[in-house]
């Protein structure tokens, strides 16, 4: 695990405005977040979900004065914006891309003011909007960032695709991303039947192996049956989603023994085959 604080932008992520008097209540039924009790500069993790159930994007929730901002996937903001409108009606709100730089800090220490701690997992450390970068951090690469997230099991759209992946699968239900509290959003009753009924059969979990990592779409074996499929990875480990009954005993990708090491957070109920 990294030790000293890290920096870089993310240069894959874009900002969309939702502003007006009812922007709190348009994305309210549209995200799988709660949207209209977060307090101003607060920041939320969630989803827009096609309505058979399966993720579009992922993507984060900064409340603002006038509204929200959305922090997306750089090469879904348009797409985000599209259906957005789509669903926009007579709602009095306002959508429009606007500029701004997303950033991670990750490591131990604290980067000061300025910086929130990342609503998925704490240990991912802190991201931030046009804020300062701290004097006591280095200079990190992205495949620095993708070997921590990965280690800690985390997913972005690179691993859990568009339209490809339900969110329980890709984890968001344990990285506070699904408020099953708030009411109805876009994909809701699929996702709320499969938590309910406890019809998990996949999860995207770690794999650990000695060299570069197999290449995405690369199946998992368990023997001869097919027990899961490679996401993406860097040196040594990559993310999989892969059949919660097949992740015991020898497995193999690529021709290469694989392991199943999920982080302590995803330990139990999360890796129990229903």
């Amino acid at each position: 695990m990294t030790q000293s604080l890290r920096y870089l932008t993310l240069e894959d992520r874009a900002l969309v405005a939702v502003t007006g008097s009812e922007a709190g209540g348009f994305l309210q039924g549209l995200l799988t977040q709660d949207v209209e009790d977060l307090p101003e500069g607060g920041l939320r993790y969630g989803a827009l979900l096609a309505p058979q159930g399966r993720l579009l994007m992922d993507l984060f929730i900064l409340a603002t004065a006038d509204g929200v901002t959305l922090d997306v996937a750089r090469d879904r903001r348009d797409d985000l914006i599209r259906r957005l409108t789509m669903y926009r009606l007579r709602a009095k709100v306002e959508i429009a891309p606007v500029g701004g730089e997303v950033a991670a800090v990750f490591g131990q220490g604290a980067p000061g003011e300025g910086w929130i701690v990342d609503p998925r997992l704490a240990e991912l450390g802190w991201r931030g909007y046009d804020a300062v970068r701290p004097d006591t951090a280095t200079p990190a690469a992205r495949a620095d960032w993708d070997a921590h997230r990965i280690a800690l099991a985390v997913p972005d759209m690179a691993d859990f695709g568009e339209d490809a992946t339900y969110p329980i699968e890709a984890n968001l239900d344990l990285l506070a991303a699904i408020d099953f509290r708030k009411g109805c959003f876009i994909g809701q009753e699929t996702t709320s039947r499969m938590k309910r009924r406890g019809q998990i059969k996949s999860r995207m979990l770690p794999l650990s192996f000695d060299g570069p990592a197999p290449a995405p779409g690369t199946e998992v074996l368990k023997g001869e049956l097919r027990a899961g499929v490679v996401a993406t990875g860097v040196e040594g480990r990559a993310l999989a989603l892969v059949r919660l009954d097949r992740i015991e005993g020898d497995l193999t990708a690529d021709g290469r023994p694989v392991a199943v090491t999920p982080p302590s957070w995803l330990e139990g109920a999360a890796t129990t085959a229903p």
